[in-house]
Order: C-alpha cells, then sequence, then structure tokens
C-alpha cells in the first residue's frame, strides 16, 4: 500500500477464476466500520473452505465491514458427497432438541447442510484446485476493491482539506474578534450606564467600570481553546497526507475540536463571535460525517 494514500471503507471487489469446467467468482462489499468484521458466504458444500476465505481477507484487508460471497459456477463434478451416516445423526439429535423445546415445529433437512462434516471430498487434488481457484479470486476482487477504496479515499481527502481550511479560517477570525471583546464590553457599557445616570446627579465610577470589564475578561478568556483549535486543525491536515490508515486519530482530533468549540461557545459574549463558533461546529460535525468512511 502506497504512501500517502488515503481509502475509503466503502467499496465493491469482484474477481473471477476457472478450475476445470468450473468457475469461482468472488464478491466483496465493504462498509464502514470500527474494526475489521470480515462476514463469509459459501454453498453449503463448500463451507469447509469459509475459514480459510475470512483469514484470506483479513490478511489483506484493514478497518471496515467486508460481506464476502463466494460463488462456484458449473461444479456439479466438483460437488463434495453427501456424508449420509453424519446427516442422520445431526438430524436425529436436532429432532431430539425440536421435540424437547418446540415440538409443534419442522426440521428443514437443508438447514443441517451447513453443519460440519456432512460433505465429504473424496479427491484431494479436487479440493487443492477449488482453493486455489478461490484464492486467486479473492486476491483479484480485494485488488479491485482496493482501487475503488483508493479512489473514494482520494475524493474524501480532497473534501476534508477543503473543510479544514473553513474551519482553521474560522478559527482565526475567532481569535481576531475575541482580542476585542473586551473593549467592545467596555464601550457598550459605559454607553448603557451613562444612559442610566444621565438623569442623575451620580457620576461614573471609572475604577468600577474596570473592574468589570476585567472580570468578563477573565471569564470569557479564551486564548487556551482558541490554541488548542489551531494545534488540532494542523495535526488534523498533516493526516490527511499520512501513509497509514489515519480514520481513528482523525475521529478522536474532531471530538477534541468538537470539545473545544462547545468550551469557546460557552464563552462567548459577543453575537458575531457566536455565530462564528456556529459556523465552526457545522465544519466540524461535516468533517465528522466525512471521517466516518475514511479507513
Amino acid at each position: 500500500m502506497g504512501a500517502g494514500v488515503m481509502r475509503s471503507m466503502t467499496g465493491f471487489g469482484l474477481g473471477e477464476w476457472t478450475v476445470g469446467a468450473a468457475q469461482v467468482s468472488v464478491e466483496i462489499r465493504s462498509v464502514n466500520h470500527r474494526y475489521c468484521d470480515v462476514r463469509v458466504r459459501l454453498a453449503p458444500e463448500f463451507a469447509e473452505h469459509a475459514f480459510y476465505v475470512e483469514q484470506l481477507a483479513r490478511q489483506h484487508l484493514g478497518r471496515g465491514r467486508f460481506d464476502v460471497n463466494v460463488r462456484v459456477h458449473g461444479s456439479e463434478q466438483h460437488a463434495p458427497p453427501v456424508a449420509v451416516d453424519r446427516l442422520r445423526q445431526v438430524y436425529s439429535s436436532v429432532c431430539a432438541l425440536r421435540d424437547e423445546l418446540d415440538p409443534n415445529s419442522t426440521v428443514p433437512i437443508a438447514s443441517l447442510l451447513a453443519a460440519p462434516g456432512i460433505f465429504v471430498s473424496l479427491d484431494p487434488n479436487r479440493d487443492r484446485e477449488l482453493r486455489q481457484a478461490i484464492s486467486e479470486s479473492m486476491l483479484s476482487a480485494i485488488k479491485a476493491l482496493d482501487a475503488m477504496r483508493k479512489r473514494e479515499g482520494s475524493c474524501l481527502r480532497e473534501l476534508l482539506k477543503t473543510h479544514v481550511v473553513q474551519a482553521t479560517e474560522l478559527v482565526h477570525t475567532c481569535s481576531e474578534k475575541s482580542s476585542h471583546m473586551a473593549e467592545n464590553y467596555r464601550m457598550k457599557l459605559r454607553e448603557r450606564l451613562n444612559r442610566l445616570l444621565s438623569e442623575t446627579s451620580t457620576h461614573l465610577d471609572e475604577a468600577r467600570l474596570e473592574q468589570e470589564v476585567a472580570l468578563l475578561a477573565d471569564h470569557t478568556d479564551a486564548t487556551e481553546e482558541l490554541s488548542r483549535l489551531v494545534s488540532h486543525l494542523d495535526h488534523f491536515a498533516s493526516y490527511l497526507d499520512a501513509s497509514d490508515p489515519v480514520g481513528r486519530r482523525l475521529d478522536f482530533l474532531l471530538q477534541e475540536i468538537a470539545r473545544e468549540a462547545n468550551t469557546l461557545g460557552a464563552k462567548c459574549q459577543d453575537s458575531d463571535l457566536s455565530l462564528l463558533v456556529v459556523e465552526l461546529k457545522t465544519e466540524t460535525e461535516r468533517m465528522r460525517e466525512q471521517v466516518q468512511n475514511v479507513e
């Protein structure tokens, strides 16, 4: 996997391989998931290969949920015979349990075919050929899936870069406006007090005014929050060109960014600044939605 490649967790891959008169096809569909979750579907007569398919998928795939569907076409001569005695034994055991738990229910024979040991192979060469065909089809499907995830990931990266630039600009604008917040508050408070005192002989106490302004400035000082926001966004931008999967790190950074934005909003005493914080939260949510699909 090349350096600086971002992958989406959504994709589709198809691989096919011919063995004798049979054709093996493997479809892999992936969606976002916190871990690597592989789910394999095969016809019951080939269920013995399910674990091999799952392990092969886990070796080559990262984070995400992967639905792997393996089909074998034109394989009548490849289908292994049924172990009749084993099937009778399983059926008898299931019926005994049915009689104990739910006497009125039926036990379809088809539902028992996935039980271990129902199909037995009499030809080791056939098993090796079929497994090789499954392996080749799997690798081809994984390659196609990876190419699609790279294309989707490239689009995600460019979109996230746009959002992080916009979020950074909003933080810088918030920083600029917050630097004038104390002075704006002083002016508004002075005007309000002068208006209230204009009809009395009382004069404005400048010392008390400065005390109130200083108190507000202390309670609304967002220097640390703004500094951390810049740092988080810088780290976020640097991870977008990383060579390894970064989805979890990006998600963690967005949680921290959202936390700082909430604290910043709580300290706002200015309507214009409050609107900027709302825009910042909106950008953060847009990034969060996109990051959910990054490997």
